[in-house]
């Protein structure tokens, strides 16, 4: 059995009447990086949302490491997000706290933990992402780009076992991009398991270990990325990479 198990995961948002997600089934080993792509409104970003436990699912399975997570009650919820941490393209950082306060907000109010020892690991953190002169300083303080990496650090505060990142770069200047996309690189290299929603369609092809196409709240087609974009076998995604191909 994979690291990670996704079997016929589906999803509705409330007074939808359509499926968000229909039937999705993915897996993947630890360590593995997965990239989700696809247009707009293909159910990408509200995968993520479901295994984080931020919207319900309406049929199918989780498995991470052999157990199978519980969306249906408070407890089991809390549990099955311990395991998950999502940064999103919104950095939403507390503007009145620093960056390492920032980052160990989570581990001491939520975590119970010790703030020595939280402030050690937080100081880690942000050296691990290129901020460890920057423990200081405030959001406005920081660039876009450096505002998104105190969210990375944030994220890995709470030790997830597997990271989602939701479209990181999308509210960044061009020119900020790189700074985020080589903080991911490093994650990458450290052995850190991540499904990334993306449209840095470069990137995806350089990190990822497995591409997931998917188009209306379903996978039409996934596989190494060099396949993928280069030979893809359906049609959807011959049209969709060509398209993308002509922009970048």
């Amino acid at each position: 059995m994979s690291f990670l198990y996704v079997d016929s995961l589906s999803a509705q948002y409330p007074k939808q009447d359509a499926p968000v997600l229909r039937e999705v089934s993915l897996s993947a080993e630890r360590g593995q990086v997965t990239a989700l792509i696809g247009p707009s409104g293909s159910g990408k970003s509200t995968l993520l949302r479901v295994l984080v436990g931020l919207l319900a699912p309406s049929g199918g399975r989780v498995m991470l490491d052999g157990t199978v997570l519980d969306y249906g009650s408070r407890a089991a919820l809390q549990a099955a997000r311990k395991r998950f941490a999502i940064v999103f393209q919104q950095f939403n950082l507390f503007q009145n706290m620093t960056a390492l306060r920032n980052v160990i907000a989570a581990p001491l109010l939520v975590q119970g933990r010790k703030r020595d020892e939280a402030e050690a690991e937080g100081a880690a953190l942000l050296a691990r992402v290129g901020l460890g002169e920057k423990l200081n300083a405030y959001p406005d303080e920081l660039s876009g780009g450096q505002q998104q990496r105190v969210a990375l650090a944030r994220a890995l505060a709470l030790k997830p076992e597997v990271l989602l990142l939701d479209e990181v770069t999308s509210a960044l200047d061009p020119e900020l991009v790189g700074e985020v996309l080589s903080a991911i690189r490093n994650l990458k290299n450290d052995g850190m398991t991540m499904l990334i929603v993306s449209h840095e369609m470069a990137f995806v092809r350089e990190v990822a270990d497995e591409v997931v196409f998917m188009d209306r709240g379903g996978i039409v087609e996934r596989g190494p990325p060099a396949r993928l974009f280069d030979s893809p076998s359906t049609d959807r995604m011959r049209e969709f990479a060509a398209r993308i191909l002509r922009h970048t």
